[in-house]
């Protein structure tokens, strides 16, 4: 490597980041790569980045650090991370772009040095009592540390940020990087992350004065909404051309692959991951709209095997009341894309045992054919464990043909299945399962249906339907217990309903088959499978027939019946 190179790599960290994807073997960086790695050297004392998932912020910064000791190798470096593991990672990332990089390789840790995965020293550095790079995870031992370059990366998770108490928590963690920061110039806290809830501690920690710049999936059409820490560049490519909005903000991903991400993550999901935007407007506060379910006349124990989806307002269902907010419709399917009916693939009976008191026993049928779920009939049940109830399930379960009952595990300790296997023995004997989850349940119910719902995978029966919003308008306080009430009005804040029964026994069955990979197949793959399953059928259905009216003509003919003889 010629001198000027080299003298350009240690001034400027863009080139830096270009020698070091060359020597990976990576394509150039993209523009918005080389926009973090100008904005990562700018050397905000305190400097918060916020990019896409899949952008290669983790790696950025691994070089960034590499170029750091390349300038001075008496950085003393901190990576923390929500696991020890993935700090870990990045540390060995770094050990070995040290290793094989030919502008690094005299940072190699000398014989004499520390050089662990964990904690390694460079060559060059003066004597300390901190290595040169060390790794650890936000709940070790962070006091006693000092670091003149802290990267804290994706220390806020799904786990540790799901109650406000978690969040106070973390921040208290995050509050120790000001104790462990050097007092030098040049030190700095580098924070990397990807929000996980609408109240991420990133929004609190813009509040303590981090200098925050925020890299989307694609340009937004709101740019208020990030607090004017939109990256610049995005800002200003907007102001120039607004038709952007909505387009991809970078080559590594198309507008086509963001949109498969939005549909598997969920429009909530992607909000956050994708486009980093944190504020929730009242219909996004809600994420389960009725828009889209597909609603059809289902059968009891079969399904139309081809069935779409419809935007078309003369598809919108109006004689229904809507239990939803303003603009959101029920909307049926279209009219033109209902094929043949075929047995349902699978059939459950999901059932939500909590019916205490003023709660129900929620239940519903969860079917799956070609891919989609396809839900006939469900309801809920007061009076508990009354023997009425358990034989009023054991004869739905017998009425729709279920090949299994699902219930909630978690209320009784299995309690409910032992007073109800002996009722479903004597009137429609059917195994059996529980399922537990720990999961905070307004967040299960999201993370469940919003994602099959956006591919608008959720088929409900029209009948199910109308009854279920005539009993929640019955009486006013009957439309807490309706499920389009409870689906349209549910939130990510615990306790956001008053009574969530119908919801869950739904979200119970979806769930059972999400957990045997059912709703993992392509719809499109599936249905082209059936057919072709229906032609080979129907071939040799025709090649029986064929071959019984051959075989009964020489059985008639004398003759034909000696040459076949003889042959044998």
């Amino acid at each position: 490597m010629e001198k000027k190179e080299i003298q350009l790599a240690i001034s400027d960290f863009k080139y830096f980041l270009k020698l070091t994807w060359g020597h990976l073997r990576l394509p150039q960086p993209t523009r918005m790569q080389y926009y973090i790695a100008d904005y990562l050297q700018e050397g905000h004392k305190r400097s918060q980045l916020e990019a896409l998932r899949g952008i290669g912020k983790t790696w950025i910064t691994g070089a960034f650090v590499c170029w750091r000791l390349l300038r001075n190798p008496n950085e003393k470096v901190l990576i923390v991370s929500q696991s020890g593991a993935h700090s870990d990672n990045i540390a060995i990332f770094i050990r070995k772009l040290i290793e094989t990089m030919p502008i690094l390789e005299h940072l190699k840790p000398r014989p004499d040095q520390r050089s662990s995965v964990v904690a390694f020293d460079v060559n060059g550095c003066e004597v300390s009592v901190q290595p040169s790079v060390r790794s650890l995870g936000i709940t070790s031992q962070l006091q006693g540390n000092r670091a003149s370059l802290l990267i804290s990366d994706d220390v806020e998770g799904q786990q540790n940020s799901a109650t406000e108490k978690r969040r106070q928590d973390l921040l208290a963690q995050v509050a120790e990087y000001e104790a462990i920061l050097q007092t030098t110039d040049n030190a700095q806290i580098l924070v990397l992350g990807t929000p996980q809830t609408s109240e991420s501690i990133y929004n609190r920690m813009r509040d303590k004065g981090y200098v925050t710049r925020i890299y989307p999936a694609r340009y937004p059409d709101d740019v208020s909404s990030y607090d004017g820490c939109l990256a610049d560049y995005l800002v200003q490519d907007l102001a120039k051309d607004p038709s952007l909005v909505g387009k991809s903000t970078d080559t590594r991903f198309s507008d086509e692959d963001l949109y498969q991400r939005e549909l598997s993550y969920g429009r909530s999901a992607f909000k956050l991951q994708f486009m980093l935007d944190t504020s929730l407007s009242d219909g996004e506060k809600y994420p389960l709209k009725q828009r889209d379910l597909i609603v059809a006349d289902l059968d009891m124990t079969k399904g139309p095997s081809e069935l779409l989806w419809s935007s078309h307002s003369h598809d919108a269902i109006s004689e229904i009341p809507n239990l939803g907010f303003t603009g959101d419709t029920l909307q049926r399917a279209q009219r033109s894309s209902q094929g043949a009916m075929a047995d349902y693939e699978g059939s459950v009976l999901a059932i939500d045992p909590s019916g205490r008191g003023k709660d129900e026993m929620g239940w519903a049928i969860v079917n799956h054919l070609h891919g989609k779920v396809y839900v006939p009939a469900f309801g809920g049940l007061t009076g508990g464990y009354d023997e009425s109830n358990l034989v009023k399930l054991a004869e739905i379960a017998r009425d729709y043909k279920v090949n299994k009952v699902v219930t909630e595990s978690n209320f009784g300790d299995g309690m409910f299945n032992n007073l109800l296997q002996p009722v479903l023995n004597a009137i429609y004997p059917v195994s059996m399962e529980e399922i537990r989850n720990s999961k905070q349940k307004e967040l299960r119910i999201i993370d469940t249906l919003e994602p099959l719902m956006n591919q608008h995978r959720l088929v409900i029966n029209y009948k199910a339907l109308k009854d279920d919003v005539a009993f929640g308008l019955s009486d006013p306080k009957a439309i807490y217990y309706s499920m389009m009430y409870q689906l349209t009005h549910l939130s990510n804040e615990r306790g956001a309903l008053v009574h969530d029964d119908r919801l869950d026994a739904l979200t119970l069955g979806v769930q059972f088959w999400n957990d045997y990979g059912i709703l993992k197949q392509d719809t499109g793959f599936a249905l082209e499978q059936y057919k072709k399953k229906q032609i080979e059928d129907e071939l040799k259905r025709r090649a029986n027939i064929f071959r019984s009216n051959q075989m009964g003509n020489i059985r008639k003919s004398p003759t034909s019946l000696r040459r076949l003889k003889s042959f044998n």
